[in-house]
């Protein structure tokens, strides 16, 4: 865990993963969301996506994993994020999760930070803006 003032704006870090259908059939067991979208290939072929997509969340998962195991790291408490979910994300896509802090408040002891989800071909799938409160 880190002193808020070892922090700078543009400071950034990175996760990268895809995920396997174990994954996603476990993160509906977890969560309940067994939506055919993300659970039944023949269905989905049929859908708007065209075939199934990894649960929002899941991808989402990788911003909470970020910022607490890397930047700002453990020990700190997640406050808030906004997220935009912009581009399907199919099992075994290769996904890159950046956080980069675009704000500090030393006074409060909070950072903001820029996130996002890029697919291999650097295209957005998930954006937002993440608050965590830096404990020491």
């Amino acid at each position: 865990m880190s002193d808020i003032k070892s922090f700078y704006v543009g400071q950034r870090d990175e996760y990268i993963k895809s995920f396997t259908e174990e994954e996603v059939e476990a993160y509906a067991r977890i969560t309940g969301d067994y939506n055919y979208m993300h659970m039944d290939e023949e269905k989905a072929k049929k859908s708007f996506f065209k075939g199934r997509i990894v649960h929002g969340q899941l991808v989402a998962g990788m911003i909470s994993a970020l910022l607490g195991m890397k930047l700002p790291g453990g020990g700190n408490i997640y406050l808030q994020q906004s997220l935009e979910f912009l581009k399907p994300v199919r099992i075994g896509d290769i996904i890159k999760a950046t956080v980069i802090i675009s704000e500090i408040n030393e006074k409060k002891k909070v950072l903001v930070l820029d996130t996002l989800c890029l697919n291999e071909q650097e295209e957005v799938v998930l954006k937002g803006k993440a608050k965590v409160l830096v404990l020491k």
